[in-house]
């Protein structure tokens, strides 16, 4: 793969525009001066959390953050308090490493960093997205499709976050994930017709394309979360 080069994707290069034109740090939704494609590598994205029904206040956080997330233009009808204590511990969801889109999935982000509160117990339901394009294809397309099904999800409810991440420089390889407040939700999303429109244009343009799929779970009496790879029946209500 030496003689191809692999180029940030479009929906990755309009994330990074915003955040690059965010001034403020005052709301956790707006980001600081964030470096552009050419001026340095860009390793990863901040998460993209889904944002909260317009009657719940701006997140309060207790720890610093690395970087602030991003939030999606539209809002989600509802989430559940334990949904929303996970909202508030993903504004801390980052990779380990540049080489997280080759590490296991329970290895390849910092789970060991969030925390939620003691009492809460719970779990909730994750797709990763394993993929590789193909050299010289045109994702402009699926990106606007794939953006219109992202504004879907979170209108219908259910989405607390999607990272897009962003290819290897060296290999290509991407790793995408998505944490939903249940497996129902996510099945519902699939039937939409934004979602089965961004499927169909996803299986021209990629060489590999694997879906995993993992529960997060939380525990009452502990503070921090596992990840356990998804086998079968419900997951989150």
């Amino acid at each position: 793969m030496s003689g191809l080069t692999f180029s940030i994707p479009d929906h990755s290069l309009e994330l990074l525009s915003r955040a690059a034109h965010q001034s403020s740090i005052d709301d956790p939704h707006q980001l600081p001066n964030f470096e552009t494609p050419g001026s340095s590598p860009i390793l990863y994205l901040p998460p993209l959390l889904s944002s909260l029904p317009a009657s719940y206040p701006v997140p309060q956080l207790v720890k610093p953050l690395r970087q602030f997330p991003l939030a999606t233009e539209t809002r989600l009808p509802d989430i559940d308090p334990a949904s929303l204590f996970l909202h508030r511990a993903l504004h801390h969801f980052r990779p380990v490493d540049d080489k997280y889109a080759a590490r296991p999935y329970d290895e390849a982000f910092n789970w060991d960093e969030l925390e939620l509160p003691e009492d809460e117990e719970r779990e909730w339901y994750c797709v990763a997205f394993r993929s590789l394009r193909k050299d010289g294809s045109d994702g402009h397309p699926l990106y606007e499709a794939d953006k219109l099904a992202h504004e879907e999800a979170v209108q219908n409810g259910g989405l607390i976050m999607y990272w897009y991440g962003v290819p290897s420089p060296e290999t290509g390889l991407n790793l995408a994930t998505c944490i939903w407040q249940s497996r129902q939700h996510a099945i519902l999303a699939n039937s939409r017709p934004n979602h089965i429109q961004a499927a169909k244009l996803a299986k021209g343009a990629y060489e590999i394309y694997n879906l995993e799929r993992y529960i997060l779970r939380k525990r009452q009496g502990e503070i921090g979360i596992q990840i356990e790879p998804y086998t079968e029946g419900p997951v989150g209500w």
